[in-house]
């Protein structure tokens, strides 16, 4: 009969065993106690804090980051819910915030250098009228608009591509190359073309959206199994059929590749494109003037937004990925 080995065994008890490493709950709880009570303690001074607040305040991080790497090692041995293997990743931003609101306050750093957490959240509130409107103005009239132009633009002029031989050989090269176009070297350019307002942006948007559509989907509808080409002949379906029940299930994994990347590009393309010329609204607007009168607080307030729209944009891409390509392995995996 055959014999367990013993560092298995006790590997599995380790993986059976209750709850998380009590030195890690511990250490992360310390840490972030310690962390808070200086904040309290610090809110209304002025002073820079003593050397020996500052070397706790740094041990305290170091311990909490301790326990945090323990916690989160525990949590991938041992099966767990979506809302616990997200704990590792809450907890990270809880201690960054923290840190970095308790060394500001102890170093005392000025607000026009790098503002506290609690003051760009304060600002972030106080100023949302505004940030609303710069937003509707870059998220809605500059970065969706050019992303659907871009996409809309793209999608026929894939399929074009992709059924003629000539137009694959003459233009994926150049698509390719113009995919790798810096954002900053178009902007200028469509600013003095169309104007200060929100077209200039969008047609950033949708020229860098356009190429790397283009480049995914051709390859998509190109790149496909020959074995299951010659299967779909063999059962005499048509061109039309071919196309409808092979090429385009092959392409859509690319196409949303694709689409998740221009969300990221919309964003920075409407930013980017603001920092050139603007009516007085947007998000990069809004950054590069604040930036200039040292209002970071501000400036850090709109980096929060145009971060939460990009995350909840691709987050939506991405959602709807898994509900149109759940067959594909990359995701059954």
């Amino acid at each position: 009969m055959a014999t367990l080995d013993p560092s298995l065994a006790g590997t599995g008890r380790r993986a059976a065993g209750g709850g998380p490493p009590f030195a890690a709950v511990l250490a992360l709880t310390a840490g972030h106690l310690l962390l808070l009570y200086f904040v309290l303690l610090w809110w209304d001074r002025s002073e820079v804090a003593s050397a020996g607040w500052r070397f706790a305040l740094f041990l305290a991080t170091l311990v909490a980051a301790f326990g945090l790497s323990r916690l989160a090692g525990w949590i991938a041995e041992h099966p767990a819910g979506r809302a616990i293997r997200f704990l590792p990743a809450a907890f990270t931003m809880i201690l960054a915030l923290l840190a970095a609101e308790a060394l500001l306050r102890a170093y005392q750093v000025p607000a026009g250098l790098i503002p506290t957490p609690t003051e760009v959240l304060v600002v972030l509130w106080q100023a949302r009228d505004v940030l609303l409107q710069d937003t509707w103005q870059t998220f809605v009239m500059e970065a969706v608009v050019g992303f659907l132009i871009g996409v809309g633009v793209a999608l026929p002029v894939s399929l074009l591509i992709a059924r003629s031989g000539f137009l694959q050989q003459g233009m994926m090269p150049y698509a390719a190359a113009f995919s790798s176009i810096p954002i900053p070297a178009l902007a200028p350019v469509f600013v003095h073309m169309f104007g200060l307002d929100w077209q200039s942006k969008a047609a950033v948007v949708a020229v860098t959206v356009f190429f790397p559509v283009v480049v995914n989907v051709v390859r998509g509808l190109l790149e496909i199994d020959p074995r299951l080409l010659d299967l779909m002949r063999s059962y005499a379906a048509n061109d039309r059929q071919v196309f409808v029940k092979a090429r385009v299930p092959n392409a859509l994994p690319f196409f949303f590749n694709a689409l998740k990347l221009g969300t990221t590009l919309a964003m920075i393309g409407a930013i980017v494109g603001e920092f050139f010329g603007a009516t007085g609204k947007g998000l990069g607007f809004r950054i590069q003037i604040e930036a200039g009168r040292f209002g970071f607080d501000i400036v850090w307030a709109a980096i929060i937004v145009a971060s939460a729209l990009g995350i909840a944009w691709f987050g939506l891409v991405a959602w709807l990925e898994r509900r149109f390509t759940a067959w594909h392995v990359s995701l059954r995996e």
